[in-house]
């Protein structure tokens, strides 16, 4: 697992999903300000970064909840890893929306889905974890049980992990915060002196002080 999270750590910098900037951090919405940007999305346009993230999910899944059934996407950023990697392990996916919609049936869970199935949601990123577990949710209320989750990377931010581990649910990521900052200095795309900077960071988002 080690050798796969470099390797999606390596791809994702190297596309720029996963952008470093300490020097000149980012505003998120929230107003923290932040040295890493990350938009998976870029994975769908960079064929070769996209199979290696695909085949690692498919990979993850088969290692971890051999017995899923379905996968379900978050809305809308999991909806084409969902659906590729439902693809190559020929399993059925459908993705769960953020609201049930105001028409037709108003649905919110889109696909064929049984109660009692067991389904493994696929998430890009996870951060502070809310929007995930809110997809756990409904898919819970809907009668499925809910293996876990699989996502392209992870923070490792505390809140994160205190959600997950509140709503009783597994996450298994691709690759990760710490290794993506092992990954950033050893290829050149931060000082080596920065890496504790980020991990400052990631341990307290709300303390500013890694910026001094």
């Amino acid at each position: 697992m080690k050798e796969l999270e470099k390797e999606i750590a390596k791809g994702l910098l190297s596309i720029e999903a996963i952008f470093l900037r300490p020097e000149e951090p980012f505003t998120w919405a929230s107003g923290i300000k932040s040295p890493i940007y990350c938009d998976n999305r870029l994975t769908l346009t960079a064929p070769e970064v996209r199979i290696k993230v695909e085949e690692g999910l498919a990979q993850v899944i088969r290692e971890n909840y051999p017995e899923a059934e379905v996968l379900m996407g978050t809305s809308t950023a999991g909806i084409a890893h969902a659906a590729i990697t439902g693809h190559i392990m020929n399993l059925p996916m459908g993705y769960v929306r953020a609201g049930a919609k105001d028409h037709g049936r108003n649905n919110q869970i889109e696909g064929s889905l049984k109660p009692g199935q067991k389904v493994v949601v696929v998430e890009d990123l996870i951060s502070t974890g809310g929007s995930v577990i809110e997809v756990v949710n409904v898919l819970r209320e809907a009668g499925a049980e809910v293996l876990g989750i699989v996502s392209i990377f992870t923070y490792g931010m505390k809140k994160g992990l205190d959600r997950l581990e509140a709503a009783n649910v597994k996450n298994v990521s691709l690759s990760n915060f710490d290794v993506m900052v092992d990954v950033a200095a050893e290829e050149g795309y931060i000082k080596a002196e920065d890496k504790e900077r980020l991990i400052a960071f990631r341990n307290n988002p709300s303390d500013e002080s890694w910026i001094k």
